[in-house]
């Protein structure tokens, strides 16, 4: 029997059913819903079940978006499997439309209201499921143990604060992850973490986001958009959060007195946040150009806002360095660097890096990156030569890279017993 705190969970979604539909709808409003779409966060499918072996992958957003695509990619090469990947934020959904290849097909997450869920298992029917990171809902769980289905949590990374909640509700914990047969750790953390709460050995093969390939950006695009910046300095300001950009703005203007000709490209973590950074750097007096727009920047022109979806690659094929977000403010965590260190671009980081702390670490031990906690120490920052950085990153990359793909992906082709690759 489920622990009471997870039926009171289980209850309380049943009696606030009513208000998910509201609260999609003003998501839906806000840009950060895809109207077209909002009957399957409700469990209808839009698209038929395929026939034959149903693998259900799920990731939270772009981030583990990327992963989810690396990992149907390698399941697909080695089997004859069909996949289903899920994901819950219009970003990521616009990314899997685009890039997953054959035999696989995007939903939306259904709603963790157990009617959606039990809607959701009904229609779909997977024969096994794979979860990435830990984005781990209660009601999507139960459902899952309830119907035996083989299940796996690969890359699964989990901050102190979230370590934290798992063990003062250790016996819900222990019945929720018991919906996994097989669990592979990202990192020492969450490996010990789970141990613990769990009390039986999890398995650290180590972060398989430090093995997932980017997506390259348009060699083409990218020729003639240098072409058009005719070896302007450029840096990068990737994923930014609200109460950042007017520090890195700040950091740009500093860095104008000794580079009047340098550009930053300011690309927000959420791209529908492009409106109010626009109306922002009109009220500060900035000469920009959009990138939703269509525009590029002309020799006045400071700021790049990036505002489009899917194009970090490209962002990061064109500066020299870039500065991580999500790493000024406390609570983020700080976002992945490896993308940047893979597209020749160095590091500059703030001091919140938590969710990240395994690479920064192994970054900070090489030198590779130089921590930066306001506006005068970025524009500093940026002054630096990030050749050495760079070579060294890639020396850290080395060492973290451990085959820990090669591990995940042994356990995934023999999660179901009697199943055929």
């Amino acid at each position: 029997m489920s622990p009471l705190p997870l039926l009171l969970y289980r209850w309380l979604t049943i009696l606030t059913a009513p208000l998910s539909g509201i609260l999609l709808e003003q998501r839906a409003r806000d840009g950060k819903e895809d109207r077209n779409r909002l009957a399957e966060r409700f469990g209808h499918a839009s698209q038929p079940r395929t026939t034959g072996f149903l693998v259900w992958l799920h990731g939270a957003s772009v981030g583990e978006s990327l992963l989810l695509l690396d990992l149907v990619r390698r399941l697909s090469e080695q089997t004859d499997w069909h996949f289903l990947v899920t994901t819950g934020t219009t970003t990521s959904a616009e990314l899997m439309t685009r890039e997953l290849p054959d035999r696989a097909i995007h939903q939306y997450i259904p709603i963790d209201r157990p009617a959606c869920v039990r809607r959701f298992f009904d229609h779909w029917q997977p024969d096994a499921t794979v979860f990435v990171e830990s984005e781990l809902w209660p009601n999507l769980l139960m459902e899952m143990r309830k119907r035996e289905i083989p299940a796996a949590l690969a890359n699964a990374r989990m901050n102190a604060a979230s370590l934290d909640g798992w063990r003062k509700r250790k016996k819900s914990a222990q019945y929720l992850l018991a919906a996994f047969s097989w669990i592979g750790a990202a990192d020492q953390r969450t490996q010990s973490g789970l141990s613990a709460i769990l009390e039986r050995e999890i398995k650290r093969p180590g972060n398989l986001k430090l093995q997932t390939a980017p997506i390259s950006a348009n060699s083409a695009e990218r020729e003639t958009l240098r072409a058009e910046l005719n070896g302007r300095p450029v840096w990068l300001a990737a994923s930014t959060h609200a109460g950042e950009e007017n520090i890195l703005l700040e950091a740009h203007r500093s860095l104008l007195h000794d580079a009047p000709e340098a550009l930053l490209i300011l690309a927000p973590r959420h791209p529908e946040r492009g409106d109010l950074i626009a109306a922002h750097l009109e009220t500060d007096g900035w000469q920009y150009a959009r990138r939703s727009a269509g525009q590029v920047p002309d020799p006045g022109d400071a700021v790049w806002l990036a505002d489009t979806l899917g194009e970090m690659s490209l962002w990061y094929a064109l500066a020299d360095q870039a500065f991580i977000a999500g790493s000024l403010i406390d609570g983020i965590g700080g976002h992945n660097p490896v993308e940047a260190t893979r597209s020749g671009c160095a590091v500059i980081t703030g001091p919140y890096t938590a969710s990240f702390d395994d690479v920064y670490a192994a970054y900070a031990s090489e030198s590779a990156i130089i921590v930066a906690a306001d506006a005068d120490a970025i524009a500093e920052a940026l002054l630096s030569d990030p050749s050495r950085r760079i070579a060294r990153a890639e020396q850290a990359l080395e060492r973290l890279t451990s085959g820990a793909m090669e591990e995940t992906l042994r356990a995934l082709l023999t999660l179901v017993p009697g199943s055929t690759p």
